[in-house]
């Protein structure tokens, strides 16, 4: 049975915070402007806060299944969980070009969308010594989590057939749209001649949150155990 790669990508949650400058404009003391008719000067609008609507990775960790959705056998991976915490990450700007294929066997594979993640995420794993079931949650700002999907359906083209990092084997790709999955969802299945088994990978868009999940469990090329996964995380982010 194939393992897939354990390139976990943790984000930096301490984030520098950002030095705000008040200018004072306009009017002068010396008496000598103008005054308005009614002496009060207008606020400005408060900006919107883009993070206002968003959960932390505080409380996306909460929504993660828990070992009772993960197949018997497996264990949580110490070195694959992490989450953002209590504060918002600052957003990466999507890196363009022919995507790393490669990234799909890795833990964190949203990255092979081109952006980096969310602005606040959690994510674990559990394995044994020949299969793992990993996942992770992203929250995006304004429309970013449409894009992050679309995005992703477009890497099921460019990566039809790539060479696998482990045993340099030639790897084919399926990607199909995954209907009755929260606002849109999409999987993915990878096989090899080389392997004992492939790997599912499912994202779920639920709102301005991304779910994705990686199988290689069980001999349906981890269909199943990425379903329910998936399945338990979407209904945890929408009680």
């Amino acid at each position: 049975m194939r393992l897939s790669s354990r390139a976990v990508v943790l984000m930096a949650v301490a984030a520098l915070p950002l030095a705000l400058s008040a200018c004072s404009s306009g009017s002068s003391d010396s008496g000598t402007g103008a005054s308005t008719g009614s002496g009060a000067s207008a606020e400005p609008a408060k900006a919107q806060d883009p993070n206002a609507a968003l959960a932390t990775g505080t409380q996306l960790k909460k929504a993660l299944a828990p070992a009772s959705a993960f197949p018997a056998g497996l264990t949580l991976e110490s070195d694959g969980s992490a989450d953002s915490g209590g504060r918002f990450l600052s957003p990466a700007a999507r890196k363009t070009g022919k995507p790393d294929c490669t990234r799909l066997e890795t833990t964190s594979w949203i990255q092979v969308s081109g952006f980096k993640g969310g602005v606040s995420f959690a994510q674990n794993g559990y394995a044994n010594k020949t299969e793992e079931v990993d996942q992770e949650i992203d929250a995006f700002q304004g429309t970013t989590a449409t894009a992050v999907m679309k995005a992703l359906r477009s890497v099921a083209a460019e990566c039809a057939t790539y060479t696998d990092t482990d045993a340099h084997a030639k790897v084919k790709l399926t990607g199909s749209a995954t209907p009755g999955l929260a606002d849109e969802a999409y999987t993915m299945t990878l096989t090899s001649g080389y392997w004992e088994n492939g790997t599912t990978l499912i994202a779920a868009r639920s709102g301005n949150s991304v779910v994705t999940v990686l199988s290689t469990a069980g001999g349906d090329n981890g269909a199943a155990s990425a379903k329910k996964v998936t399945t338990t995380v979407l209904a945890a982010l929408n009680k």
